[in-house]
């Protein structure tokens, strides 16, 4: 950045933050843009004379971890995919008018990662050793209103290995400054349920904090509209209320909504509740709340229920990391993983292992995604791979951070469930592990009584959980893997709501769902491959549906046979000769001379299939009831194969597959067109190393060279192999697969964004987006 751009974004940063003083409500400011960062520990950094002249300057969200090299002695080892670790530094200068002075000013992280430290003017505001959770500092104490102020914050995650998975590092995550009248809606203060709902009417209730850090008692009038999603105001609800200096007041409100718009598996229906703290006619604070009105409800016999409709969950496990953007993820590339994730069937998300950040949250809420909502991976015991995780951390923190994950989440729609723990190994079979589960659910219940609890049990049986009366604590039984002694423990107890909270890709995972009424659910390990826990050379494991570019694997075809309910069929072979390596879904071999004997499989969820090479039939099969694929074996030919699905004798689905040539030219496909200059907003633009016909060679894996106009940024460069140590950073990436995935995103101009891509005798490629 130049020092005149540099000056500029000051002064824009200044007129910002002039608008604190502005009003006596509530301002909300992004606080994302125009950090210094090092990475070092830069001591003395926490001073405001401190010299960092010389520090990079970016934009937040940042993870600077994904930005180094991957190598085999890094100690994150394979958790964290073999990438940096260490000491980073971050510091602010921004100016508070003069005229604010009077408000309470704050400021929000929604995730630093990970043991951070922040200091304002020098003045130590607080320590967080957990790098998922959400926190705020108040500023208001140590500002020098009018005048220069420093902010600094320094992240370590120098202690490794801390995690069995990818976890970036850095402020990862979106920063806000806020400034309230000293009479506030208190932080988190707001918790809106829905205690009774049916197609007619729905009774809401909102219950809010109202803090008085004033110097006086204050007589209140708390004012709350029920808002629909056209802005129609459909009720007003008030209520009056003294509240003495230094003291908080718990206002309930009661409402009731006629005709509700009910929110529900792929129905993002919300509404809004807005809070207005009115000191006489003056509102002094207001907040909005969107809030979903549904009801859910698990039974014994018959499992998962929403708004009265019985349904199965499928369900997928995510970690937080994006692939190549690491963990600073822009919202759009998590709305093009959900939709990739629908499009299989999948209608819930369980979050492997940790809360994820808000604006997740609020996607899944406008998209109709069920969500899991999972608090930790360890308690006290220590996980393989990751000495210094949580467990170090468990017993001083996990109430302030279960606190504050609850209180943040408890008014998404899409939640239906908490999870307090995975795979816990700590003994479950004593007076103290029965304690620490307890008191979690304790707390969870105390700070949101509308939703259940429970945890992603671990070999369940040799801890005797079943037998020794731990599970009957458990709102739901939630274990992983090993489902026929869920099943096993529902038929010893009837009584049990049962779930699978981690589960396998197999047929008979699928079947203990399918063929059994009383389960719930499942969410497959895990939904889209993530980076860390491979080992070397691998950075990233194959678990998921999908790879990190949201490329579609053959268990991801399978899965959808299962899942759907509009007709499919597809075909896949075996990647090596006579029924060798994996399935694959493609019809070009590596190697013609020695592919002679090709296996193949099809999915679908049709009543016959039959499968055609180069137009010759090679049989009709009925597809079976026990969710078991059909088998073909013939001479591999080039050409086309293609396999019908049909009902009652008609074609209702079809897919083609072609044998492709040597690639010749490069393709571009965008997923929108037009970008705003936002973190969140990005273009993926996928590329494919094409044969003279247009088909897409999946053996291609021709190095690639990005070149980007002014006005745009390469968020990152990705492909889905697993051992492909390249910068995903930098400006060349090798196609996997014949494909390969670029994720653009926009400086701070309005205008046009040109990506062109070339490749050593490849025809190049180009492609424009607009920048609004």
């Amino acid at each position: 950045m130049t020092i005149l751009k540099y000056h500029f974004s000051f002064f824009m940063c200044f007129i910002s933050l002039a608008l604190l003083a502005q009003t006596g409500k509530r301002n909300t400011l992004n606080f994302d843009k125009d950090w210094k960062f090092i990475q070092d520990d830069a001591g003395g950094a926490e001073m405001p004379e401190f010299d960092d002249r010389r520090w990079q300057y970016l934009d937040l969200p940042h993870d600077w971890s994904i930005e180094g090299s991957v190598d085999r002695d890094n100690p994150t080892e394979r958790g964290g995919g073999y990438m940096p670790a260490g000491v980073g530094w971050y510091r602010k200068s921004f100016e508070v008018p003069a005229s604010a002075q009077g408000k309470k000013i704050f400021i929000d992280f929604d995730g630093i990662m990970a043991n951070s430290d922040v200091w304002i003017n020098g003045e130590h505001l607080g320590k967080r050793p957990f790098g998922y959770v959400s926190f705020r500092y108040e500023l208001t104490p140590y500002l020098k209103f009018g005048k220069e102020n420093v902010i600094a914050v320094r992240v370590d995650n120098s202690d490794q290995p801390a995690s069995r998975w990818y976890t970036g590092a850095g402020i990862y995550r979106h920063v806000r400054l806020v400034s309230t009248d000293p009479t506030h809606i208190g932080h988190w203060g707001i918790f809106v349920s829905t205690p009774k709902v049916s197609a007619k009417k729905a009774d809401v209730k909102i219950r809010t904090k109202v803090v008085n850090e004033a110097g006086e008692t204050r007589k209140i009038k708390l004012l709350t509209e029920i808002v629909d999603e056209g802005g129609k105001v459909l009720q007003k609800i008030e209520s009056t209320q003294q509240i003495p200096a230094g003291e908080s007041y718990d206002f309930e409100q009661n409402a009731t909504v006629k005709d509700p718009k009910l929110w529900d598996i792929a129905q993002g229906n919300l509404y809004q509740a807005v809070s207005k703290v009115m000191d006489g006619y003056k509102v002094i604070d207001e907040e909005t709340n969107t809030f979903g009105i549904r009801e859910f409800r698990f039974e014994p016999a018959t499992g998962f229920y929403i708004n009265d409709r019985n349904v199965k969950l499928k369900g997928v496990c995510l970690h937080h990391d994006a692939g190549g953007v690491g963990a600073a993820v822009p919202l759009k590339v998590w709305e093009r993983r959900l939709n990739l994730l629908r499009d299989l069937g999948v209608n819930a998300i369980r979050l492997a292992h940790n809360p994820f950040a808000p604006e997740f949250y609020e996607l899944c809420d406008r998209m109709g995604f069920l969500v899991m909502d999972e608090t930790f991976d360890t308690w006290n015991a220590q996980k393989n791979h990751a000495d210094y995780g949580y467990n170090m951390h468990f017993d001083d923190w996990w109430e302030q951070d279960t606190r504050d994950v609850i209180m943040r989440d408890r008014n998404y729609a899409s939640i239906f469930m908490y999870s307090i723990g995975n795979e816990i190994r700590d003994n479950l079979d004593s007076p103290e592990g029965f304690k620490k589960y307890k008191d979690q659910q304790d707390l969870v219940h105390e700070l949101d009584p509308t939703r259940p609890v429970t945890m992603g049990l671990f070999r369940p049986n040799s801890q005797n959980v079943y037998d020794n009366g731990f599970v009957e604590m458990m709102d739901v039984v939630g274990q992983n893997y090993r489902e026929n002694e869920l099943v096993a423990a529902y038929h010893q107890k009837p009584e049990r709501k049962v779930i699978g909270t981690e589960n396998g890709h197999s047929r008979g995972a699928w079947l203990a769902l399918r063929d059994n009424d009383f389960m719930a659910g499942q969410f497959l390990w895990t939904g889209i491959d993530y980076l860390g826990e491979a080992d070397w050379p691998a950075i990233s494991h194959d678990f998921g549906l999908l790879d990190r570019t949201g490329g579609i694997k053959a268990k991801a075809l399978q899965r959808k046979s299962w899942w759907v309910e509009e007709p499919v069929a597809y075909v896949v072979r075996k990647e090596t000769n006579a029924g060798g390596g994996d399935w694959v879904p493609d019809w070009t071999p590596s190697d013609y001379d020695t592919y002679d004997v090709a296996h193949l499989e099809v999915y679908s969820n049709c009543e016959e299939v039959e499968l055609f090479l180069n137009g010759e039939s090679l049989g009709t099969q009925k597809m079976p009831e026990n969710a078991a694929p059909v088998s073909y074996k013939t001479t591999f030919k080039k050409g086309t194969l293609k396999v019908v699905g049909r009902n009652e004798g008609k074609l209702v689905a079809e897919q083609i597959l072609e044998t492709a040539g040597e690639p010749v030219a490069l393709k571009m496909e965008v997923d929108q067109n037009t970008i705003t200059r936002d973190f969140d907003d990005v273009a993926h633009v996928k590329i494919y190393a094409l044969d003279e016909n247009g088909i897409v060679n999946p053996n291609a894996d021709n190095l690639v060279y990005y070149n980007i106009s002014s006005l745009g940024v390469l968020r990152a460069l990705d492909n889905g192999d697993r051992m492909d140590h390249s910068s995903s950073k930098g400006k060349r990436r090798r196609v996997y697969r014949g494909e390969g995935l670029a994720i653009v995103g926009a400086e701070r101009k309005a205008g046009k964004i040109v990506l062109e891509a070339s490749s050593k005798g490849l025809e190049s490629a180009k492609i424009a987006i607009n920048v609004k």
